[in-house]
């Protein structure tokens, strides 16, 4: 294929990934072929992606590792426990505020350890004489300065090589306090496909350790758990307005603006809201089994999204006071929607995005991307696994292998004092056959338009690639890939940390979204932007001999 003919108007999805794969060695393209899909998803036939499966070596992968995932996406949003990553100083720097976690801590009594990076700072006699005598004592002087709720270790790759017994370590500084939890998480960067491995063991941890330990009531009368929001930007924030807005009591987020007590207090809940189902939703089954909450897929990207979502809440509370406070809600939120979209519509109907965001992201903006009349051409996951591709129907028939084995499976049991269903198996039924599903996630490729592709475990070649070959309105993606695809003259929106953005979530989150991808896609800086080499292609210079 010609360089012209890759900038056509006339390319199609099978060209883009054949182009994409003929650089790769023979084996490396059979393998990136299986991950890379055109969607031809037709009824309920979804077609097979692979996922879940290590970057081949050399490849420049655009994934976090477990440690990342761990430290710096589940617990790195809550503000009263003291973080302590246990290695080299890089990594605690690398995981720390780089999300752009929002917390409020404004109450009388309310502590933040966000601002701080704790770190052992390990060294070489550390990795050679071992490590955990400075664990300790750095455990100690967190408590002496603090005295917090818990205090958490994180362990990174020279950790596990060398084996300190962080989780001894953690036992002995517990019984010691009496009145701080101490415990530890055994997320080398290493021991996972991505950071998704981390997300798993950090959520079984906080399960094991955490929830359950306050059994206070809880006012409010429609109390739910929110799983997998992050609080990015203020998205939090956001969401939690509408929710209080509606009468509805959030008990507990994982863990956007989050709390000790907030985990503590999660089985007190009587449904759970999950967002990002790839980061959460054992969690979301855990406490179902546990506890006997029951579980339903949300939404809060878009303003369209969000009204669904609060309805569905207020659907399975069935109760005709809350239905029509969430439709009070909605109909206050939308007119401000509404005169935003219908003044930059003109502006952003038909222009063409790209999504290659953690797992959920890339699925719900779409939702926000298609009220502004844009058409997304591809998209795929950096750590999603084919259930979040295909739908929750494949676990069943999902292979486990030794990457999957190296994360601890808790086993859960209905817990024999506090085990209580919510609804009964009865209402359960109705509530299912008037369309409400539980434990239900369709997927990101059935959602897609056809022949469009998705792509998993995107790495900077194939970005940049197509990048030059469709050449989309807008890329949405990471930190790493920012730059880069500016420089192609394209603009890019970092929907990992939101840059200096946000919120998108919920109303007014929409509001700000409209606002930023019409800027983003109909400035004329893109096309002024030239490289160094695109200016000048033969750089010439000249020895100074001295």
């Amino acid at each position: 294929m010609s360089s012209a003919a890759k900038k056509l108007v006339n390319w199609t999805p099978t060209d883009i990934k054949a182009d994409m794969l003929a650089k790769y060695p023979p084996k490396v393209a059979r393998k990136r072929a299986s991950q890379i899909l055109i969607n031809e998803a037709l009824g309920n036939e979804t077609p097979e992606i692979s996922a879940n499966v290590r970057t081949i070596p050399g490849i420049i992968t655009m994934r976090g590792c477990t440690y990342a995932g761990c430290k710096g996406v589940i617990l790195g949003p809550t503000r009263d426990i003291v973080n302590i990553t246990h290695g080299p100083i890089g990594c605690g720097f690398y995981s720390w505020l780089t999300r752009r976690n929002q917390t409020d801590a404004s109450a009388e009594g309310a502590e933040n350890f966000m601002p701080y990076c704790f770190s052992t700072d390990m060294q070489d006699q550390d990795i050679i004489f071992g490590g955990e005598k400075k664990l300790q004592a750095a455990i100690q002087e967190a408590y002496d300065l603090f005295h917090p709720k818990a205090i958490a270790i994180f362990a990174t790759c020279p950790v596990g090589l060398i084996g300190d017994d962080i989780h001894a370590v953690a036992r002995k500084m517990k019984a010691k306090f009496g009145d701080c939890n101490v415990f530890a998480f055994s997320c080398e960067g290493y021991k996972g496909v991505s950071q998704s491995a981390g997300h798993h063991i950090a959520n079984n941890k906080i399960f094991s350790e955490v929830v359950g330990e306050n059994d206070a009531e809880k006012p409010g009368q429609f109390k739910i758990n929110l799983l997998g929001e992050y609080n990015i930007g203020g998205d939090g924030f956001e969401i939690d307005r509408i929710l209080k807005k509606c009468g509805i009591t959030n008990i507990s987020t994982f863990s956007g603006n989050s709390t000790y007590d907030q985990f503590a207090s999660a089985h007190k809940a009587d449904l759970s809201a999950v967002m990002c189902h790839r980061s959460i939703n054992y969690v979301a089954d855990m406490l179902e089994t546990k506890f006997g909450i029951p579980w339903i897929k949300v939404n809060f990207i878009g303003a369209k999204s969000t009204a669904k979502s609060l309805r569905k809440i207020a659907e399975y509370f069935g109760d005709p006071g809350l239905t029509a406070r969430v439709e009070e809600v909605i109909a206050e939120e939308m007119p401000a929607v509404e005169a935003v979209i219908s003044d930059v519509l003109p502006r952003t109907t038909g222009k063409t995005a790209m999504l290659f965001v953690g797992g959920s992201r890339a699925h719900h903006y779409q939702d926000l991307f298609a009220e502004m009349g844009m058409k997304t051409l591809a998209a795929g996951y950096e750590f999603a696994h084919r259930d979040d591709y295909e739908g929750r129907h494949v676990i069943p028939n999902l292979k486990v292998d030794a990457d999957s084995r190296n994360i601890e499976e808790i086993e859960v049991e209905a817990d024999e004092k506090r085990y209580a269903p919510r609804k009964t198996s009865e209402e359960m039924a109705r509530l299912e056959a008037a369309g409400l599903k539980f434990k239900e996630y369709e997927g990101l490729i059935p959602d897609m338009d056809h022949q469009t592709l998705v792509i998993d475990d995107l790495n900077q070649y194939e970005a940049e690639k197509l990048v030059e070959i469709v050449k989309p309105d807008i890329f949405c993606a990471g930190v790493k890939e920012k730059f880069s695809i500016q420089k192609l003259g394209i603009p890019m929106k970092q929907l990992h940390s939101y840059d200096s953005g946000g919120p998108y979530a919920g109303f007014q989150g929409a509001v700000n979204f409209y606002h930023e991808i019409d800027r983003l896609v109909n400035s004329k800086v893109w096309s002024y932007m030239k490289a160094p080499w695109q200016e000048s292609p033969e750089l010439s210079a000249t020895y100074v001999w001295e």
